[in-house]
């Protein structure tokens, strides 16, 4: 109840002024958002590397609705990528992006897949250039079937094109089995959409299962699995799945959210794993943080109790 009550109040618009104006919020939400521009998120990727971990970076923005404006954001991201590569922190994939088609497009009345396809594109061609790669964030479940259709027509000259999966979905089990294929990069993670029950698992032990079986599929692929979860459990079970089918510890990676767990994250990359940190950057982050709030309770104890202290 607690997190469908939250998603509903990510689409609310009174709540988001509420919240948004609210005096103390932005110290809080700093915990979660790298900051305002491409230069924050510059330093904070460098900042997080020199400790070991590396970084997939998401510009923050889904209500685009104009050409001009899915533009601008993919001209957000190519200018992103060429600041990576000039300060030496892209190559051979330590930083990477992460984008949303609906940002760059995919939504628009007119044209919507073909012009997200096109921007993203222009995205992948930066990071072959940068050095490193790209992934394409699952949005809602109305937005699954187009998303897979754009990464699957950009794989024929961009195939280390990643795409995340959500185990949420009822369908996810069967998507991993069709992406679990050589050169394939797939972020399985539990999915922050509302959506009905006749697509989705709305209890949260079913969409651990899910997770589980969608897990097994990457593993026993091959694939490149990167395992989007701060769940310990899953965690553990994702290690135990690698080695059960011998997957080596370059051959998948654990991915963890900024400002979550940050000592599980440094624990996990001293022990030999790979562990790339998705770090939000940009002005509009309220929809990312109360999606984020309503993954996990605790979440949302922990950005109450800061609300409280920094009054």
């Amino acid at each position: 109840m607690l997190r469908r009550m939250l998603l509903a109040a990510s689409a609310s618009d009174r709540v988001h002024r509420v919240i948004v104006s609210a005096p103390y919020t932005r110290d809080v939400v700093a915990r979660y958002v790298a900051g305002n521009d491409a230069a924050a998120a510059v330093e904070t990727t460098r900042r997080l590397q020199a400790a070991g971990l590396q970084v997939t970076l998401d510009y923050l923005g889904e209500d685009t609705t104009g050409s001009d404006q899915a533009a601008a954001v993919a001209a957000e991201y190519v200018a992103l990528l060429g600041k990576l590569a000039a300060s030496g922190l892209a190559a051979g994939g330590r930083a990477e992006v992460s984008v949303k088609p609906t940002a760059v497009g995919l939504h628009l009345p007119e044209h919507g897949e073909k012009t997200a396809t096109a921007n993203i594109a222009r995205i992948c061609a930066a990071a072959r250039d940068a050095g490193t790669t790209v992934t394409v964030d699952m949005e809602d479940h109305t937005h699954v079937d187009a998303t897979l259709r754009l990464v699957r027509e950009l794989r024929a000259d961009y195939p280390d094109l990643g795409c995340v999966i959500q185990s949420q979905l009822r369908r996810s089990a069967a998507d991993c089995a069709t992406l679990a294929h050589a050169g394939s990069r797939v972020r399985l993670c539990k999915g922050a959409y509302n959506a009905p029950e006749d697509v989705a698992f709305t209890a949260r032990a079913d969409v651990d299962r899910s997770y589980v079986r969608c897990l097994r599929v990457l593993m026993a692929g091959e694939g490149y699995p990167m395992l989007a979860t701060h769940d310990p459990r899953l965690i553990e079970i994702g290690a135990a799945q690698a080695q059960r089918t011998g997957r080596p510890a370059s051959g998948y990676e654990y991915q963890m959210l900024f400002g979550i767990r940050q000592a599980e994250q440094q624990r996990r990359a001293s022990a030999g794993a790979t562990v790339r940190i998705y770090v939000p950057y940009g002005v509009d982050w309220y929809g990312y943080l109360v999606r984020r709030l309503a993954e996990r309770p605790a979440n949302l104890a922990f950005f109450l109790r800061s609300l409280a202290w920094h009054r």
